[in-house]
């Protein structure tokens, strides 16, 4: 993958953290440039986590969209920070109109923005009717929302080129019904569909669309709440199962770098699949098998 994609020119939203992070991580090091975008900066952490940080006892916000991009440039690639609230339509429409004024092309986008960690209460498995109803507003209104808005903004330049490829991360297990939490369940099923109805629509000019699907990451609040840290997760039996943020960043890039990957449009992907596909492991050498759901 080194430097397979030194002409690649992508947008990551929400790339703070978590799996944003490690998607515009591994771009850059296979040689991509990257607009990182987010809320977080180094001087201003985004707002609404507050209940989160609490029950993981933080007292500021990891990471921020300055951090990723300056991985990404020590990666090989080339990051470029862009703050941007991706539910304001301006911010949005502000962010693809410097991409094109700045490069005059886009080959990759990746819909990563998620609203839905702002509503956490420590609980995810309970009858919907035990559920706030506030993880609507957060999960669709700052989760599925954010994924169309981009994409409506790339679209075009993508059409016009006649090439690119759009990828929604999202949580998918054969269509297992995530029991316990129907909020997150809609949530990641609308993702879903949302990348098959774009590839209908994009595939006559050319254009990929589809969504990727990890198992259970290592996020920075995985690992804070197990107390624990990237160094010494292995120490956590709970852990076992789980997959580094960029282990999803090399099934992306690996995507990217598929110059057959319009006939993976519409589709669902896991990313456990596409490593034993296209010869890629997690960091620590692992191919981690892709993440199913117990029946019951």
């Amino acid at each position: 993958m080194e430097r397979a994609l030194k002409d690649c020119v992508a947008v990551v939203t929400g790339a703070s953290r978590g799996a944003g992070r490690g998607i515009a991580v591994e771009l850059g090091a296979a040689g991509a440039t990257v607009y990182v975008t987010g809320r977080s900066t180094r001087e201003r952490p985004a707002q609404g986590y507050g209940q989160l940080m609490a029950l993981s006892g933080l007292d500021r916000l990891p990471g921020s969209i300055d951090d990723t991009a300056d991985d990404v440039t020590r990666m090989g690639g080339r990051g470029i920070a862009v703050p941007c609230d991706h539910t304001k339509e301006e911010d949005v429409a502000a962010l693809f109109a410097r991409v094109a004024s700045d490069t005059g092309r886009l080959d990759l986008l990746v819909n990563n923005a998620w609203g839905g960690h702002e509503t956490f209460n420590g609980v995810f498995e309970a009858p919907f009717w035990e559920h706030p109803l506030s993880n609507w507003d957060s999960m669709f209104d700052r989760g599925v929302r954010n994924h169309l808005l981009a994409s409506r903004f790339a679209a075009p330049t993508m059409v016009r080129q006649g090439r690119g490829l759009i990828a929604t991360t999202t949580f998918w297990d054969r269509d297992r019904y995530l029991r316990g939490n129907l909020f997150y369940d809609l949530a990641k099923a609308s993702m879903s569909r949302l990348a098959f109805g774009m590839a209908k629509e994009l595939r006559p000019h050319g254009v990929a669309s589809l969504a990727v699907s990890p198992g259970w990451m290592r996020t920075e609040f995985v690992l804070v709440g197990h107390q624990t840290d990237e160094a010494h997760w292995q120490e956590r039996p709970a852990l076992a199962r789980t997959e580094s943020p960029r282990y999803l960043g090399r099934a992306i890039a690996a995507l990217a770098g598929d110059a057959q990957v319009l006939k993976k449009s519409g589709a669902v992907h896991r990313v456990g699949d596409l490593a034993r596909e296209y010869g890629f492991t997690d960091v620590d050498g692992r191919v981690v098998p892709p993440f199913e759901m117990e029946e019951g």
